[in-house]
Parts: C-alpha cells; sequence; structure tokens
C-alpha cells in the first residue's frame, strides 16, 4: 500500500543550497519508495524544491492551501491534487488526516508550529503516527536541547523522547516510518506534589479540550 507522507518545510528562497539539497534528497526518497508527498502546496523554497523533485520521480504529490495563498507563483501547479481550504487550521487538518507519517525539515516560524502542534497531539493520544525531524547541519540541536530542559524540570516526562525520531538522514527517516511500531502509551500528567493526575488545561473542563482537538481524529 502506498504510504502518504506529509512534509513540513520552509518556503523561503533565501536559506543556505545545503537544505535545498536535503529537500531534494528526502524528494528522491520518497519518490524512490512509491510514496505520495502531502505538504503545504508550496512552488518556492525547500516546500517546492522537494515537491518537484517527488514529481519528477514519478510519484504523486498532494498540495494543501489556504485560499488566502492560493496565488500564481506561490502555489504549485503541478500538483495532482490541490485541496484549497478556507483557513490554516483546515489546512493543518487535512495534511494530518490524509498523512501516514511526518517529516519535519529545517524551517521558520511556521514549520516550528505544525511540528510542535503533531508531537503534542501525538502526546495527547490523538494519534500514533511517526513523526520525524531531518536534521541537516544540526538545524534541531538548539530545539532538541529545549526539548530536554522540559524533560530535565518535569514540564513532561522522559518517555516524551520517544515520540519523535532525530536523524540527518533521509533514508532512515523513511525506514524508521516504514517500520514504525506505536509504543506503550503513557499519561502526560504528573501526579503527586506540584502536579495533578487530572487531564485538563488546569481549568477544571478536560471534557471541552478533548472535545476541540476532535477535529485531528
Amino acid at each position: 500500500m502506498m504510504k502518504t507522507i506529509c512534509v513540513y518545510c520552509s518556503s523561503s528562497e533565501a536559506v543556505d543550497p545545503v537544505y535545498f539539497q536535503a529537500a531534494r534528497s528526502l524528494g528522491e526518497e520518497l519518490s524512490s519508495r512509491g510514496c505520495r508527498l502531502i505538504y503545504g502546496a508550496g512552488a518556492i523554497g525547500l516546500m517546492g524544491a522537494c515537491a518537484r523533485t517527488v514529481r519528477d520521480g514519478g510519484s504523486p504529490v498532494t498540495g494543501v492551501i489556504p485560499e488566502a495563498l492560493n496565488r500564481p507563483g506561490i502555489v504549485f501547479e503541478e500538483c495532482d491534487d490541490l485541496m484549497v481550504t478556507g483557513t490554516m487550521g483546515e489546512r493543518k487538518a487535512l495534511m494530518f488526516g490524509n498523512a501516514d507519517g511526518f517529516v519535519a525539515l529545517p524551517g521558520g516560524y511556521g514549520t516550528l508550529e505544525e511540528l510542535l502542534e503533531i508531537i503534542t497531539l501525538k502526546q495527547l493520544h490523538y494519534h500514533e503516527k511517526p513523526i520525524v525531524m531531518l536534521n541537516t547541519g544540526g538545524f534541531f540541536d538548539p530545539l532538541i536541547a529545549m526539548f530536554e530542559r522540559i524533560i530535565e524540570e518535569r514540564f513532561a516526562k522522559p518517555g516524551c523522547r520517544g515520540l519523535y525520531r532525530v536523524t540527518d538522514c533521509p533514508r532512515e527517516a523513511l525506514d524508521y516510518i516504514e517500520t514504525y511500531q506505536p509504543g506503550p502509551r503513557e499519561e502526560k500528567w504528573f501526579s503527586g506534589a506540584g502536579g495533578s493526575p487530572e487531564e485538563t488545561d488546569g481549568s477544571g473542563n478536560g471534557e471541552q479540550e478533548k472535545e476541540n482537538h476532535d477535529i485531528y481524529r
């Protein structure tokens, strides 16, 4: 069965060529395995580099873009399927719902927001899909260091290290996704002094919080 891989990455044309090479290498690996790419439908930056490589390699590309960004020169016109949404939230939900796994290339605020959201949803058991950071040139090292501080200071449990995989090799990234088996579930919340075992956001309204996330199921 063809796997659909969601790729989060930058639309910047100004970044170092090493990042463009990483995007193209990931695209080559996706197409060589017959994977479908689903991504944010950009024609520029790492988004365009990855999508063109997948398309040139003979694999399908699905782009998802909000109407506000659906403009010539921004959207990749050669997508096999182009989904136009009303909002950014709908865009992310469609990408999430149609993906079997996720790869984050280096990127800016939007890439990091998408990556952190998909990790958080996995932590909260809204999905059990594999997540990989493609750590080209050590780009994600500061973020991983921040994650370690979060764990050390007990804002998250040590088991959260298993929510994602980090590699600088596209082949290893897709090997991980293809062979991924979900591990044992761990509750997010600490209990005891300074913490609460209840699954709420502190408002006492855990059921409402769960309902708010149901769009991602």
